[in-house]
């Protein structure tokens, strides 16, 4: 440890992204991307924006986008909250809103970030375990809490909530924020956002990098009632008064707008996956039930960090988490099909050897 280090930063576990390829040709099913693109709507946005205004500063408020997000989602804008992706959006609601005197629940099996925002804000925390069949049980999170943080679905597992569920959820807990985390749920979940309007304690939290395909700008977004949003709002404006340059806001207001070209790459994406669910599942993987934009697998005689070493080796990248419950289990992103038959070409050439 640096003695010039601030005490918390020894204590802190850092998040760990996934593997950026630095060798040309790798297939990159890691990090969860889009394999369609953002909408050229949004690519002939930037191109239009990228002048001499870029000297100035961008709208702190990001009001064009903010209301678009709000007419997408039939909202008013002051129920919008946008941020530099939706780690820091969930980076402020940690600080914001999730940080009481009793802990915050969220599942033992689940976004590596929120023990890393658990320890940074010094925030009490209780993860509650998935079942073994790796679900989320509502049942278990009827206890005494500060606030519930849930990603519907889940990551790295797939595997999603029905709305009844999270509804109940909310309702069970009316003196605590529970907010839901829903970057992968335009990929077969029911969002949770027509909720807001009946419950004054529920956050929704989405990004445009996974469905908008727009992980390079960094855009994310939460909705809720007026009162949690000034929060964030007040949190954000103590931090970083302009988190979104000029770029991404005229971008991301055009991938909102663009409707046709977010359900086109959408729904290729969903036939992609379950494609891929039934070229894994003859080749002896157990594939969790998926809601999101990869699958969650295990072999039943491979490990995984032996299989993704292997994989590498010929080329084709996947994430290993070298956790407990989780270690034998690779998580893959859906790629195009002409991405996803080289996977299955490399398996099938490991697993015969």
């Amino acid at each position: 440890m640096s003695r010039y280090w601030s005490p918390i930063v020894s204590k802190l576990r850092p998040y760990v992204a996934g593997e950026q390829p630095r060798i040309p040709g790798l297939i990159k099913l890691n990090t969860n991307e889009n394999p369609y693109g953002p909408s050229p709507r949004a690519l002939e946005a930037i191109g239009q924006a990228a002048d001499d205004r870029l000297r100035l500063y961008p709208d702190p408020t990001a009001t064009e986008l903010r209301e678009a997000i709000a007419a997408r989602f039939g909202l008013e804008a002051d129920e919008v909250f946008v941020g530099n992706g939706s780690d820091e959006v969930l980076a402020h609601t940690f600080q914001a809103l999730l940080k009481h005197q009793l802990p915050l629940l969220y599942p033992d099996v689940s976004y590596p970030f929120y023990p890393a925002y658990s320890l940074l804000y010094d925030v009490e925390t209780i993860e509650v375990p998935v079942d073994d069949r790796f679900r989320i049980r509502p049942s278990d999170y009827e206890r005494p809490c500060g606030a519930i943080l849930i990603p519907n679905p889940n990551a790295p597992t797939g595997i999603g909530l029905p709305l009844a569920d999270i509804e109940a959820l909310v309702a069970a807990h009316p003196d605590a924020v529970v907010a839901i985390d829903e970057a992968y749920v335009d990929f077969g979940c029911e969002s949770a956002v027509p909720l807001i309007s009946k419950y004054p304690n529920l956050l929704v939290i989405q990004t445009l990098s996974k469905s908008r395909s727009l992980a390079g700008l960094r855009v994310g977004f939460a909705l809720g009632q007026r009162q949690l949003i000034e929060a964030l709002v007040r949190v954000k404006d103590s931090f970083n008064s302009y988190p979104l340059d000029r770029l991404a806001q005229v971008a991301a207001t055009a991938a909102i707008k663009d409707e046709a070209w977010f359900e086109t790459c959408r729904k290729k994406l969903i036939v992609s996956r379950d494609a891929l669910v039934r070229e894994l599942e003859a080749l002896d993987f157990e594939v969790l039930p998926s809601q999101a934009n990869f699958v969650f697998a295990r072999h039943e005689s491979r490990s995984g960090a032996a299989l993704q070493a292997a994989l590498r080796e010929r080329g084709v990248l996947v994430r290993h988490f070298a956790k407990p419950r989780i270690s034998e289990f690779l998580r893959i992103s859906i790629g195009t099909d002409k991405e996803c038959a080289r996977l299955v070409s490399a398996l099938n050439e490991i697993l015969s050897a």
